[in-house]
């Protein structure tokens, strides 16, 4: 069975995460997707460990985990377009695809004729993404912006850590470099949109798609709640700024997730917490009274989760129809019955070490599924069988050109 995408060739020339994410989806929905690299050298994100993969003797590879995350169902083609002979290659790989992904800064390709304006003259019908830090317009258009740095100026670490009447009070992070994540998604959802309006107007577009832009639109709720009001929201911890009791909570032997969506679900809590009485009280009979009596609330549910374990929560909450949850490491995570039975650990046959693990695309199709057809390839892996397959190159030609340090 053939991918939804299977028809699609994509050039990928990103690196790091947001366009190899980018590149990953469309790969997994099918498409032909070949990552170009710097010969020697490769993405940045090879070099990012440890941790390294293991081979079957248990000594770490070359290969580092945080690369083997973006880049699998690709393949590796080598090539320095810093040389007029890597410039034409890229072009008349270029004329051949129906995508190219690029995150460099801006104008950086145009040096080496590889711009939109230069790869629309070849093949009109050619969607160009172009992911940077602030977009291709704008004061900020010629900075690198890096996931860190964004998720600080675009607000998300506003609304991330303890807050200020807490102990270790202070911005935070989110623990995965999420609006690279997010941008690669998007990126993925432009592109599909270009090809689908391709179909109507047989003319490719240019992508536009910046880190900042995500990150602010990615600010979903909480955005609005400024703009409704003009006060900017504060950091809650694991709090909820619009619903109550929706945070974590003091048990036995360890912490659990209470996260009550209306009315009726908090007074189920609230009888199975041996509190029916908290339901009829007018500070917290509504979720909008329990929002303003928060300071009250919160403190009398902690006294009461603490005298059982998360497991006799999660029990009872289950059964009374609360939605909650307990907090998992990710050896946890791997291991809960629900993750095995959706399939999310993958593992691929790899060249060095036998098998790498993967976890599984969300994505279910029903008539076109995702296929994990090849893990994440070695460095210049399919060099001679891309410049085969797609420019008919001979096997001198290409031996030729890594003489002369091309590939």
């Amino acid at each position: 069975m053939s991918g939804a995408l299977s028809h699609i060739r994509v050039l990928d020339l990103s690196r790091v995460l947001a366009g190899p994410w980018a590149g990953q989806i469309l790969a997994d929905l099918g498409a032909e997707v070949v990552k170009v690299e710097r010969p020697g050298v490769g993405d940045d994100t090879r070099h990012w460990g440890p941790p390294f993969l293991r081979d079957e003797a248990g000594e770490n590879t070359t290969e580092a985990a945080y690369y083997l995350s973006a880049n699998r169902n690709k393949q590796s083609l080598t090539l320095d377009f810093t040389q007029p002979e890597g410039q034409r290659i890229v072009r008349e790989l270029a004329a051949r695809a129906d995508v190219v992904l690029e995150n460099f800064k801006v104008g950086g390709l145009a040096a080496y004729g590889l711009d939109y304006a230069a790869l629309k003259a070849l093949n009109p019908r050619l969607i160009y993404c172009s992911i940077t830090g602030f977009g291709q317009t704008g004061p900020y258009a010629k900075r690198a912006g890096y996931d860190f740095m964004i998720q600080g100026l675009g607000g998300l670490m506003s609304l991330t850590g303890r807050s200020d009447d807490e102990t270790g009070a202070g911005p935070v992070k989110v623990g995965v470099a999420l609006t690279d994540i997010l941008t690669g998604l998007y990126s993925a959802v432009a592109v599909l949109a270009a090809l689908n309006q391709r179909e109507r107007s047989g003319l490719g577009q240019h992508i536009d798609m910046a880190l900042l832009d995500v990150q602010v639109a990615c600010l979903g709720n909480q955005a609005l709640n400024y703009l409704t009001t003009g006060v900017a929201p504060k950091r809650l911890g694991n709090a909820h700024p619009n619903i109550v009791p929706y945070q974590d909570f003091p048990t036995a032997d360890g912490d659990f997730i209470l996260t009550v969506g209306n009315d009726g679900q908090f007074r189920k809590f609230c009888e199975v917490a041996g509190h029916p009485e908290w339901a009829d009280d007018p500070r917290f009979a509504s979720n909008r009274a329990r929002v303003a009596h928060r300071a009250e609330l919160i403190p009398l549910i902690r006294q009461a989760t603490v005298f059982r374990t998360t497991a006799e929560w999660v029990a009872a909450l289950e059964q009374a129809g609360v939605p909650c949850g307990p907090i998992n490491d990710l050896a946890q995570v791997f291991a809960d019955p629900q993750v095995i039975a959706r399939g999310l650990r993958v593992e691929l046959p790899h060249p060095l070490a036998g098998s790498v693990p993967q976890v599984a695309s969300p994505i279910r199709l029903s008539e076109t599924p995702v296929e994990y057809r090849n893990a994440p390839p070695l460095l210049g892996e399919h060099s001679e069988q891309v410049l085969r397959e797609w420019l008919g190159m001979a096997a001198s030609e290409v031996a030729a050109l890594r003489e002369r340090g091309v590939l």
